[in-house]
């Protein structure tokens, strides 16, 4: 009789070696691969913006047999600190608003002009906590709980025909996977539940469609399981 073990087993051992190390050199690899992938597509794209504005004599290009890569972002940050120290002073303040003021009195160009700029004022202010609170609301239908990024206060228009006399705030329910998208509305602030994590952390549970959790995850279940006893109908 034979005592050779059996070599099924042992194949079917290492195929599934196999499979997990091929899947974590995916996990590690995979997320390096991409970002370096969309790093290098910003990068080349400043730099094709720029280089025709630079002279030859400047490039390193121009004295290296190989390509440099990266100069058009320094450039670009370096013009746009400029910019910034220019803007700072009177003369610098002085050009903006001559040049708002004529972009002011085109017609078109008028109301894309503001608008773009009240979106940069906002989204790179460095005091204000526009998106840097996250909360649930009760959405789609009762007993369900949707993430939503808290954004500011309505302005006077929207608060004054707004009806009722609660507190309401501005809100924004991002999508899945793409949380550049969604939808905008006002609700009381009465109805929101602040919740104790950052907006990376809940965009990364929207894009993973909760695969992966933030760390506050027990005290996010904690306060949805109190926000849904305090809603329940008493009786």
């Amino acid at each position: 009789m034979s005592t050779e073990p059996p070599s099924a087993p042992l194949h079917r051992s290492f195929g599934h070696r196999l499979r997990s190390w091929f899947f974590t050199g995916l996990v590690v690899f995979g997320p390096v691969a991409v970002t370096a992938y969309i790093a290098w597509f910003v990068i080349d794209t400043i730099d094709g913006w720029v280089r025709p504005w630079v002279p030859q004599s400047l490039s390193p290009d121009a004295y290296l047999p190989f390509h440099v890569p990266g100069m058009g972002v320094l450039i670009s940050a370096a013009g746009l600190t400029l910019l910034g120290f220019l803007t700072a002073n009177i003369i610098g303040r002085t050009m903006v608003g001559y040049s708002e003021s004529l972009l002011d009195r085109t017609p078109v160009v008028r109301g894309v002009y503001k608008g773009l700029k009240q979106v940069f004022e906002t989204v790179f202010s460095q005091s204000g906590s526009q998106f840097r609170k996250v909360g649930l609301v009760e959405f789609p239908i009762k007993g369900s709980w949707s993430i939503v990024f808290l954004s500011s206060d309505p302005g006077p228009v929207v608060s004054g025909v707004l009806p009722g006399d609660r507190p309401m705030l501005s809100v924004f329910m991002p999508c899945t996977p793409n949380p550049t998208t969604g939808f905008f509305f006002y609700i009381a602030a009465d109805d929101v539940i602040e919740l104790p994590i950052n907006a990376d952390e809940a965009a990364k549970l929207i894009m993973s469609a909760g695969l992966i959790q933030p760390d506050g995850q027990a005290a996010l279940a904690v306060m949805a399981e109190a926000a849904k006893l305090e809603k329940a109908p008493v009786g």
